[in-house]
């Protein structure tokens, strides 16, 4: 596995806690945000008041029908600047009640240091990164726990619109990207389905062009459809090699190690169903 790809899985989880976050979700109904509105607004709200049309774009593989029963409703609700106070807010506290004295640590320190250096790395490079752009211009926390959040959420939204590019460049539609990771096995398709939303009869209509394209056969993936979703993987860490690569293999390693910890202690306690896979996550932008 490459480098690049080991070391967002192991720091995937410090970012990824926040879409399962009991403070978050607090924090976005004491907004007056319902349902999913927390989710597609805290997201999108660095984009700021944008359209569902931009939501479904850079989302990519939600049911269009499920981003527009939140977005543009959300905004009428509360600003994107409010959205985000919260996010940061709920951030901060989770990681504090699950990671305890480690926020405030030197390995902790340290580990903030090496993120935001492979953060800050890439910040020129906007050019198709429309997430990790709005994201990117968002000031900078203080508190090192925070530093270490906000770096793998560059990181990762860096990551995944890379990954989108490359599931464009593959002609998979959101669903059908969907079915083919749910295809590899690494996360359950029906997780997959109802997490973003997809009828069974959208599922099986997508199952079945992936069919027709020789991509998949009784559910699973032909030769064909590995080799093709093993070129989506090669090209997704490819356009996200840059940030590690300035840290180099041996910084990388050290910040794996100090992360790896922490990492697991999140998964244990906010997603247990990951607990054998710390990192490997079925992550919003996954496809």
């Amino acid at each position: 596995m490459t480098l690049e790809r080991l070391t967002w899985r192991t720091l995937e989880p410090l970012h990824g806690m926040i879409y399962f976050s009991p403070e978050a979700d607090a924090a976005y109904k004491q907004l007056g945000l319902t349902g999913r509105m927390g989710y597609f607004a805290s997201r999108a709200a660095a984009l700021g008041p944008v359209t569902a049309e931009a939501v479904i774009a850079t989302f990519y593989n939600f049911n269009p029908q499920v981003v527009r029963q939140a977005i543009p409703a959300a905004w009428h609700i509360a600003s994107p600047a409010d959205i985000l106070d919260a996010r940061f807010n709920a951030a901060d506290a989770t990681l504090r009640r699950v990671l305890g004295d480690a926020v405030d640590s030197p390995e902790m320190s340290h580990a903030a240091a090496l993120a935001r250096e492979a953060a800050e790395a890439i910040s020129g490079e906007l050019s198709g990164r429309p997430l990790y752009a709005a994201h990117a211009a968002l000031p900078w926390p203080a508190a090192p726990h925070l530093i270490l959040w906000h770096a793998q959420t560059l990181l990762r939204e860096f990551r995944g619109d890379g990954h989108l590019a490359a599931l464009l460049a593959a002609g998979l539609s959101g669903i059908e990207a969907l079915v083919s990771h749910a295809a590899t096995g690494d996360v359950p398709a029906e997780t997959l389905r109802v997490t973003r939303g997809w009828t069974e009869t959208d599922w099986a209509a997508a199952v079945d062009r992936l069919e027709k394209r020789g991509w998949l056969r009784d559910g699973s993936l032909t030769a064909q459809g590995r080799r093709e979703r093993e070129v989506i993987e090669e090209a997704t860490d490819r356009m996200a090699r840059a940030p590690y690569a300035a840290l180099g293999d041996d910084r990388c390693q050290e910040l794996r190690l100090l992360v790896r910890p922490w990492s697991k202690q999140v998964v244990a306690q906010l997603m247990p169903w990951a607990a054998d896979n710390t990192g490997n996550l079925g992550t919003p932008r996954t496809g």
